[in-house]
């Protein structure tokens, strides 16, 4: 599923100007992995290009909704068959995404796959889609809970291996309890494809899941992704978010359809801004000499992410999982991971390489 990267802004505006980096030693991070339906498929080809490096060790992986598919991809490949073993469980497990769409009803209209505009505008069925989950719920249009991502998930990953704590990564999954509001962490032996479809649940697509008596709903609700379970949980210090969702927009959405998506992207980013106004805090306290450094965790933040390539999505593209625009954003990901990676390496375990206060605050 590789072709050609699709045209797009650089991240950094003129490449040839970054330093090579010389360093050769490795650098243990954390990866924070964002949901947002198809979309996921750019975290997907920024994982391929960061799993390539072997200066990179990831220690653990904190992810939400369609990024804890890939979280769980990565896990157990690196459990079963290393760095290309994880690059060969995600690039099945997407393949077999595509292949369940190239059958489904959600498909591109002709305009669309001749303009390569990925947003399902001109797809009836999706208009009838749409009308329906408006006018229905999960328990009324899907009575059977019928998911087919549950079984794509089950034939990449297996889950018991992962359940023995045999993966070299820590693996967080975020997902929202419906009862009382509040963000569930599933780690070590509670990962689960439930606990994986849990963290997925859109409650408008899906019923919610049920484990030990408890019924859950996408963790974007409460952490997309959730920061707090690699502070505490992992040693490393350098926190590598990956986006998927625009934190910034620069025009006012004035139709129905771009105050919806507007609404979604806050709604789904909500939660990261206020961890890192947390970070951001305790970051000044120990500068200022308030703290003492060994006192609290000092955490260095860092970013990948394409809002000038996802700024022209909108929601609906996020169910869009034909090969063709799951493959546009897997090169994507490959090209805006290989320039952090000329930028950034660097700078691991010495600073942050994003401004918290410009970016998220």
């Amino acid at each position: 599923m590789s072709e050609a990267p699709g045209q797009l802004n650089d991240p950094h505006a003129d490449r040839r100007s970054l330093k090579p980096v010389t360093e050769t030693s490795c650098k243990s991070i954390n990866l924070a992995l964002q949901g947002g339906g198809a979309h996921a498929a750019f975290a997907w080809g920024v994982l391929d290009r960061l799993l390539e490096d072997e200066r990179i060790e990831i220690e653990g992986i904190s992810a939400t909704s369609a990024g804890a598919m890939n979280g769980a991809c990565v896990a157990y490949g690196l459990a079963t068959g290393g760095r290309d073993g994880a690059r060969r469980v995600l690039a099945a497990f997407w393949g077999r995404i595509a292949d369940m769409a190239a059958w489904g009803p959600l498909q591109p209209s002709w305009y669309e796959r001749f303009s390569r505009n990925w947003n399902l505008e001109w797809s009836p069925a999706f208009f009838a889609f749409d009308m329906a989950v408006r006018l229905f719920s999960p328990y009324e249009f899907n009575p059977l809970n019928l998911n087919p991502l549950r079984e794509a998930l089950l034939a990449s990953v297996d889950f018991g291996k992962l359940q023995q704590g045999t993966s070299t990564v820590r693996l967080f999954l975020a997902a929202t309890n419906v009862r009382t509001g509040r963000i569930k962490i599933f780690q070590g032996a509670e990962i689960s494809a439930d606990a994986v479809l849990a963290s997925a649940c859109l409650p408008f697509l899906f019923q919610a899941v049920e484990i030990d008596g408890e019924h859950y709903w996408d963790g974007g609700y409460m952490g997309n992704p959730a920061i707090f379970p690699l502070i505490y949980g992992c040693n490393s210090r350098d926190v590598v978010i990956v986006h998927v969702n625009p934190v910034e927009r620069p025009e006012l959405p004035r139709t129905a359809r771009g105050i919806l998506n507007r609404v979604n992207e806050i709604s789904f980013n909500s939660s990261l801004m206020r961890e890192m106004r947390a970070i951001h805090f305790v970051t000044d306290l120990i500068e200022s000499g308030q703290i003492a450094e060994g006192r609290m965790k000092r955490m260095l933040i860092h970013a990948i992410g394409a809002d000038e390539l996802m700024m022209q999505l909108g929601t609906r593209s996020k169910l869009n999982a034909s090969r063709d625009f799951l493959t546009h954003l897997h090169d994507n990901g490959r090209v805006y991971a290989e320039a952090w990676l000329r930028a950034s390496f660097g700078h691991l375990g010495e600073r942050s390489t994003i401004d918290l206060q410009s970016r998220y605050l």
